[in-house]
């Protein structure tokens, strides 16, 4: 998909949307230094053991090492042109809170994923309070690495995150297909947007691996369930490596969150 509207424009739409499209939104050294860190992120086994810590939180030790530990990773969170535009009314507002950040590296010809949103919520009620993912693609997104659909307008729709899931990744009508970004592009959405990542088709397959990184924001003002068992231990580091500078300082604030399990799934998205 081409063509995206300018920014302003995308902002202004936001609440009917639910998405906006940032193609090349990270400068060129960020980028650099983000992708061998989630080389080593997934290649020693530390993505995987997050997982398992999700999975089965009373037999996992807190993890030696949490993602926002890494440099580049740690400044992704905090990427002040990025919470700037987070803190616009139409989105978050000017309080807000750092949820989780996940990073991957997909091989190619990986599987889809079925539609589904990611809105922490349990059980789904309401969307008064707004959560945000930002999907940074390290290197872009091209047909042959398989595509982000959306459907404009269904985070309006309160339904719990796997109500979408027997549709698998077929087309929606109405959805919006995103399947060419430059590298260091971002894709923002409501957390509530229900959303798939489609497989290329077959003859594509055979691109290079596509590197994710989704971190997710909230609006403070409720209580909004962790995904991770140790989220103590990641929003210390975000304040103990001062994240933000001071401008965000609700950002790794432990106190907008509930106990681990009490409503959380504990499942990375």
């Amino acid at each position: 998909m081409s063509g995206f509207a300018d920014l302003e424009v995308q902002v202004k739409n936001f609440h009917e949307y639910g998405y906006l499209v940032l193609p090349g939104f990270l400068p060129a050294g960020l980028v650099g230094r983000l992708a061998p860190e989630v080389d080593e992120w997934v290649s020693t086994g530390l993505r995987q053991l997050s997982i398992d810590a999700c999975l089965c939180p009373q037999e996992y030790d807190p993890p030696a090492r949490v993602e926002l530990q890494m440099d580049a990773h740690g400044e992704l969170a905090a990427y002040a042109p990025l919470l700037e535009l987070l803190s616009d009314a139409s989105l978050l507002g000017s309080s807000f809170v750092f949820h989780h950040l996940h990073s991957d590296r997909r091989p190619p010809g990986g599987g889809g994923k079925s539609w589904h949103h990611d809105y922490e919520q349990h059980p789904q009620r309401d969307r008064e309070y707004p959560m945000i993912h930002a999907l940074h693609y390290i290197h872009g997104l091209q047909p042959a690495m398989g595509a982000l659909a959306v459907l404009p307008g269904s985070h309006q729709h309160v339904a719990e995150k796997d109500a979408w899931n027997h549709l698998g990744t077929t087309e929606l009508p109405g959805e919006v297909l995103i399947d060419e970004l430059p590298q260091g592009s971002t894709v923002v959405l409501h957390s509530a947007l229900f959303h798939t990542r489609r497989a290329a088709p077959a003859p594509l397959r055979g691109g290079g691996p596509r590197y994710m990184i989704d971190a997710s924001y909230c609006r403070t003002g409720t209580l909004w369930p962790p995904v991770k068992p140790y989220w103590r231990m990641v929003l210390a580091v975000g304040r103990e490596r001062r994240l933000g500078k001071g401008h965000w300082p609700e950002l790794f604030a432990d106190r907008h969150f509930d106990e681990y399990g009490r409503t959380s799934t504990g499942m990375p998205s």
